[in-house]
C-alpha cells in the first residue's frame, strides 16, 4: 500500500480525477512527445460524458500549451473501456501522427498508462488489511497514528502540517465568499449563509450542524469554483474531513498536533480504500468518493478522542456501510449538485458513526476490510448511468429553471 501523500493532494477544483488527472497525464505524455506540433486527446466513458462540466477540456488545453491541442468528447456507451475515466493522447507533426497512448484517471488525481504499473510511488505499507494492520498495532501497543509514524517516518507529519494548512485555508476562504458558482447552473455560495445565520431558538446540536455543514459547504464550494483545496481523498469530497476536524479544534481546543494525529489515521483509511477497492466515482460511484471521505472522518475523529482501534474500525465500518449503493448523477456534470450538500451530509454523519461506534463496537458483526470489499462489488454492480456520467438521476430529471 502506497504512502497516504497519494490520498491527501493539495490542488485546484473541481475534479481530481477529471481535471488533476488528465491534466497530469497530458503533461506526461506532451514530455514523451517533444518534436510533436499539435496533440489530439479523445475522451470516454465518464471523461466524455461529464468533462465539460468538469473542465477536462481545460486542464488538458493547459497542459499542452502552447502547443495546440484538439480535444474529442467520444460519448459512445457501447465502446469496451478499461476504466470509465478513459483517455487516449496522440501526438502529430505537420500533421501525421507520430506517438499514440491510453491513460486512464483512476481517482484522487492518480493515473496510470494503459498496459502498465503504477510505479513513481513506492509500497511504503507491507500490510494490505485493516485486520493486519490491527493485528500489528495491538502486538505493539501503538495507536494507528504511531503505525503511520513507523511505515512512513516523522516526515510524514510535517506533510500533514501544510495539508492541516491548506485545509483550514480552503474553509475560511469558502466562507469569504458569496456570489453564483461558475458553470451556468446559478447555484449560490451558501457557506457564509450557513455559518452566520443563526436559528431563532438554537440548540447546541443545532448550532454543531449548522457551523459543521457551513465549513463542508465552504470547502466543497471552493472546489466546485476552481479553488484550491486538499483531496480527501478526491476534490468532489473535500469538505468533508476539515469540516469535522475544524469544528472540533474551534469549539472543543484541540491542538494542531492532535488533528495531524487524526488526519494521518483517517489517510490510512482513504489508502486502504484506494489500494483494495476504489475512490473514483466513475468507477464506483459516489459511495466511492463521499462513503470514503466519510470513512476518514470518523476514523480521524475517533482518533482524536482516543479511542481504541476496534472502535477506529468500527466508525470507519459505519461510514462506508451507510453509503453503500450511493450513486455519482452529477447535474451539467459540475461538481455542484448533489456533491456540496452531500459533503455536508456526510461529516455530519461521520460525528455519528463515532458516537455509535463509542457505545456499540463489541456488538459489530462487520469488519471495515469486508465493507470496503463490499462497496467495490456494489460499485462494480451499479448501472453505469449512476457512475459519474449525468445520464441518470437528477442529472437526466431536472430541467434548469
Amino acid at each position: 500500500m502506497k504512502s497516504i501523500r497519494q490520498v491527501y493532494k493539495i490542488g485546484r477544483g473541481p475534479s481530481s480525477s477529471h481535471t488533476m488527472g488528465p491534466e497530469k497525464a497530458a503533461r506526461q505524455f506532451a514530455e514523451l512527445c517533444p518534436e510533436a506540433d499539435s496533440f489530439e486527446a479523445r475522451l470516454y466513458g465518464s471523461l466524455a460524458k461529464t468533462g465539460k462540466g468538469h473542465k477536462t477540456d481545460c486542464a488538458i488545453a493547459n497542459a499542452f500549451s502552447p502547443r495546440p491541442v484538439k480535444v474529442i468528447f467520444n460519448t459512445d456507451s457501447q465502446i469496451e473501456l478499461p476504466h470509465q475515466n478513459t483517455m487516449d493522447f496522440e501526438g502529430l507533426k505537420n500533421g501525421k501522427s507520430i506517438l499514440k497512448k491510453r491513460y486512464l484517471s483512476i481517482g484522487g488525481g492518480d493515473i496510470i498508462a494503459e498496459g502498465e504499473k503504477v510505479t513513481d510511488e513506492p509500497e511504503v505499507y507491507k500490510a494490505g488489511s485493516f485486520a493486519e494492520i490491527s493485528s500489528y498495532c495491538k502486538s505493539q501497543n501503538i495507536r494507528l497514528s504511531e503505525y503511520v509514524r513507523r511505515m512512513e517516518g516523522d516526515e510524514i507529519f510535517s506533510y500533514l502540517a501544510k495539508i492541516w494548512d491548506a485545509m483550514q485555508q480552503s474553509v475560511f476562504e469558502g466562507l469569504s465568499h458569496t456570489g453564483i458558482l461558475q458553470g451556468g447552473l446559478g447555484v449560490e455560495r451558501r457557506a457564509q449563509q450557513l455559518y452566520n445565520q443563526r436559528h431563532m431558538d438554537e440548540s447546541k446540536s443545532t448550532y454543531e450542524t449548522r457551523i459543521v455543514c457551513s465549513y463542508a459547504f465552504a470547502a466543497s464550494e471552493q472546489n466546485a469554483d476552481g479553488g484550491r483545496i486538499v483531496t480527501a481523498p478526491t476534490c468532489g469530497s473535500c469538505g468533508v474531513v476539515p469540516a469535522v476536524l475544524k469544528y472540533y479544534k474551534d469549539e472543543h481546543g484541540y491542538k494542531d498536533k492532535e488533528i495531524i494525529n487524526a488526519l494521518a489515521v483517517g489517510g490510512l483509511i482513504g489508502s486502504l480504500v484506494k489500494a483494495n477497492a476504489s475512490i473514483s466515482g466513475a468507477e464506483c460511484g459516489c459511495q466511492a468518493e463521499i462513503g470514503t471521505a466519510c470513512a476518514m472522518a470518523a476514523a480521524a475523529l475517533a482518533e482524536l478522542f482516543g479511542m481504541g482501534i476496534d472502535q477506529i474500525e468500527y466508525s470507519a465500518e459505519i461510514a462506508i456501510e451507510h453509503h453503500l449503493g450511493l450513486t455519482c448523477d452529477p447535474i451539467y456534470g459540475l461538481v455542484q449538485i448533489p456533491c456540496i450538500e452531500r459533503n455536508a451530509v456526510a461529516a455530519m454523519r461521520a460525528i455519528n458513526a463515532v458516537t455509535l461506534a463509542n457505545f456499540l463496537t463489541f456488538t459489530r458483526k462487520i469488519s471495515l476490510d469486508l465493507i470496503i470489499k463490499t462497496m467495490y462489488d456494489t460499485g462494480k454492480d451499479m448501472n453505469r448511468n449512476y457512475r459519474e456520467t449525468a445520464d441518470g438521476g437528477l442529472a437526466k430529471l431536472y430541467v434548469l429553471q
